[in-house]
């Protein structure tokens, strides 16, 4: 994709160094971020372009990860000092972790310019950055026919009312049922869902992890359970995959309907459990459309 081409998708949020250590293995610096899981896993579907920075230090072939995938960086500042790095360690189970360090680095300064091409793309995902950066980025955009938002605790706690603000300007906002109950006060994530609509959205899309996720509208809802892993090998942007996936498919179907979404939903759910297939995006490197394709016919069938 060339300087003048508009992506289908935009995908704005983190690109980092991971180092992760599972019970079976240990990896450092490895290609990370939210945005880096979202936009590969969207590249799977669309024409792409991510939206992020990194430091002196991020090298050449982790740029070339993102263009071998699809996925265009012109919205991706290289600045002076380190890339932003995370560490941290998984429990035996997979389902706990615990976080060794965070050092922000660059991202700390992050201020996201949107390219010229990128400012008129019909789907845009924020992932979880401040409040006030994510409103800085709708303020660049020429009215995206459909804006996905990400959240997280750090922002619920300490930027709630930017956060609220950001919110009523989006079309779905997607949390895991942790940061739903804490986002709402609601126990129960159906009730936690509806008040996330009586925020401002058109759809709030909760994320259950093993459990799968469903995605709820005022007038609907959908509800897919989680593809069967025989072995987690390392679920990191497993939840940023499933964003990816579900944007870029919408954006191939060109449009929002009841039955695109459920599509985007299936896709979603088998993009991110190839994420957990490897560490990195390294399995969504690997896949072909006709293997993506193949298992997402199978968990069709496994659906009532």
């Amino acid at each position: 994709m060339n300087k003048t081409q508009t992506p289908d998708v935009v995908v704005v949020g983190s690109v980092a160094f991971d180092s992760v250590q599972t019970p079976k293995a240990m990896h450092e610096k490895l290609l990370g971020g939210s945005a880096s899981y979202t936009s590969v896993a969207a590249a799977l579907f669309a024409k792409t372009g991510v939206v992020g920075v990194v430091g002196e230090d991020f090298p050449q072939e982790y740029f070339d990860i993102f263009r071998n995938a699809g996925v265009d960086t012109q919205g991706l500042q290289q600045e002076k000092g380190k890339t932003f790095h995370w560490s941290g360690v998984y429990e035996d189970n997979m389902n706990n972790r615990r976080t060794n360090c965070t050092d922000l680095n660059v991202f700390a300064n992050f201020n996201p310019v949107i390219p010229e091409a990128y400012r008129t793309s019909p789907y845009l995902c924020l992932e979880n950055i401040a409040p006030a950066l994510q409103a800085r980025v709708l303020d660049q955009m020429d009215k995206p026919k459909f804006t996905v938002l990400d959240t997280m605790d750090l922002w619920i706690n300490t930027t709630r009312e930017e956060l609220m603000n950001v919110i009523r300007r989006v079309d779905l906002l997607t949390v895991n049922e942790h940061e739903a109950r804490h986002l709402t006060g609601k126990g129960s994530l159906l009730k936690a869902a509806k008040k996330i609509l009586d925020m401002g959205p058109k759809y709030a899309l909760i994320k259950k992890g093993e459990h799968g996720a469903f995605l709820m509208s005022h007038d609907d809802m959908l509800i897919v359970p989680a593809w069967p892993l025989v072995e987690v090998i390392d679920p990191t942007g497993a939840g940023d995959t499933f964003a990816g996936g579900l944007l870029g498919t919408l954006a191939a179907l060109g449009g929002v309907t009841r039955e695109n979404l459920h599509k985007a939903l299936v896709n979603a759910t088998v993009t991110a459990a190839y994420t957990c297939e490897a560490f990195s995006v390294d399995r969504l490197r690997q896949i072909t459309r006709a293997e993506l394709e193949e298992r997402a016919k199978a968990f069709r069938r496994m659906l009532p």
